[in-house]
């Protein structure tokens, strides 16, 4: 696994992907930063929670060639015939984008030092905005690692990701959408009282709420650690890797 995770990390620096992946980042984080501290007001949480919402750029670009850059040129054979674990290759490759992430991270570090030096105050809610940071890297990152599993494509892998963490991060709208449908439903099939229909659309959203992690990390401004959120976060994790190792597994047994 380790020869894996130096190999697929240093291929980063290899190609334009991660600096194309850091220079985003740097501008984005950068840009935040600037405009706060500019106006005397510097607020790492905020920072930290904002940088989130724009993973579903910076994910797709950094994961999409994990597996389906293998599986183009053919070298994916290598995982399939050889003693090597498919779960070494999954963690491996898993473990280098996040990798890539905690040096992205640099810059948030950097920016805390800045807004240290000035008077600024780092408190309890920064430190828990990072955890959720790296909660939110790990779930996203293995749903673009599965992304990758599907395809020997990029581009299709770096769209799939797209879709699929668009989609985590639209849930809410989603389950307006859903809510309204559902009540439109039931008051043409029938003749439901509007505290029926008011208490099956609110359900009905509760349910997309409770779905979506970055609803979770609100309390992360008050410094409050949500453990659930962490465990959420690592709970799906571990799915979607899991989905990665059957479809290896899969393409191995069919190798044979």
């Amino acid at each position: 696994m380790l020869a894996i995770l130096k190999r697929e990390f240093l291929s980063y620096f290899k190609s334009p992907v991660g600096y194309v992946a850091i220079a985003l980042f740097s501008f984005l984080s950068g840009f935040i930063f600037v405009m706060s501290f500019g106006n005397a007001y510097s607020n790492i949480t905020s920072e930290i929670i904002r940088l989130c919402g724009f993973f579903v750029v910076l994910v797709p670009i950094v994961t999409m060639g994990l597996l389906a850059d293998d599986k183009r040129r053919g070298t994916d054979v290598i995982y399939y015939t050889s003693p090597i674990k498919l779960t070494a290759v999954v963690l491996g490759k898993f473990l280098a984008a996040v990798g890539l992430f905690v040096v992205m991270f640099i810059n948030i570090v950097v920016h805390m030092i800045v807004t240290k030096a000035y008077g600024g105050v780092i408190d309890a809610s920064v430190f828990t905005a990072v955890v959720i940071y790296f909660s939110i890297v790990l779930l996203y990152v293995s749903i673009g690692l599965f992304a990758s599993s599907i395809s020997d494509s990029q581009i299709v892998a770096a769209i799939v990701a797209f879709v699929f963490i668009m989609i985590i991060q639209l849930l809410p709208t989603i389950g307006s959408f859903v809510s309204s449908a559902v009540t439109s439903l039931l008051s043409i099939l029938g003749n439901p009282s509007s505290a029926t229909l008011n208490s099956v659309s609110q359900k009905i959203i509760n349910i997309f709420v409770w779905l979506d992690p970055n609803e979770r990390i609100d309390t992360t401004s008050l410094g409050i650690f949500n453990l659930v959120s962490v465990f959420y976060c690592l709970s799906f994790a571990f799915f979607f890797l899991f989905l990665t190792y059957r479809m290896l597994e899969k393409k191995r047994w069919t190798q044979s």
